[in-house]
């Protein structure tokens, strides 16, 4: 099963640290729920894990991670992952990442990616997996968003006007959290919640 995803996530943060995350296997791993590096294999070659919680059961999947493309001058990352678990489940993503300016001095995270599924989460159909993607990359950007603003530290305090009091310092943005432990037993929970809500709605 295939799912194709086009999205475009706000980043508070600068073109250029925003960039400092992306290129960044390691920091950009953390920012996606229960992943990790777990081997530089090269430049380009990674080797890594994504873990799953379904209620109590952990599912873990191992694969590899190959760079395709790492541009600075179009702050473009192109990337192929692969993976599969015990179970033979496995599932592979084509995605291409590109950071364009915004407004107010912050960029735009834009990502194209193509995923294929095979195995038992294969059986969730291709809606439910693009609901599932959405939620995991909504985490994935908000974390990333974090990340980069960070590095960027906080925005500089305008001049005080003259007979005024000093302007207050600005505070430096939280230190971003890793991405938690995708819960794919409260994300179903979520979903038959909506189910409902959405019946009862059309009915009314």
């Amino acid at each position: 099963m295939e799912v194709v995803l086009d999205k475009k996530y706000p980043v508070a943060a600068g073109l250029e640290s925003s960039w400092a995350v992306l290129s960044n296997m390691h920091e950009l791993a953390t920012c996606m729920p229960g992943a990790q590096i777990t081997e530089d294999v090269d430049a380009t070659h990674y080797k890594g894990s994504v873990r799953v919680k379904v209620g109590p059961a952990v599912a873990a999947f191992a694969g590899t991670i190959e760079i395709l493309t790492l541009d600075p001058v179009t702050r473009t990352l192109k990337m192929l992952g692969k993976g599969a678990d015990k179970s033979g489940s496995s599932a592979s993503m084509a995605l291409t990442a590109v950071l364009v300016p915004a407004e107010n001095g912050h960029s735009t995270l834009e990502g194209h990616a193509e995923v294929i599924v095979n195995g038992k989460f294969a059986q969730f159909g291709g809606r439910m997996m693009t609901s599932v993607s959405d939620m995991i990359l909504l985490q994935f950007a908000e974390v990333f968003s974090q990340k980069a603003q960070a590095l960027q530290g906080p925005a500089p305090v305008a001049p005080a006007a003259a007979g005024a009091e000093d302007a207050a310092p600005v505070a430096a943005p939280a230190a971003p959290v890793v991405a938690k432990e995708f819960n794919a037993l409260a994300f179903v929970w979520v979903m038959i919640k909506k189910f409902f809500a959405d019946l009862f709605g059309r009915k009314a």
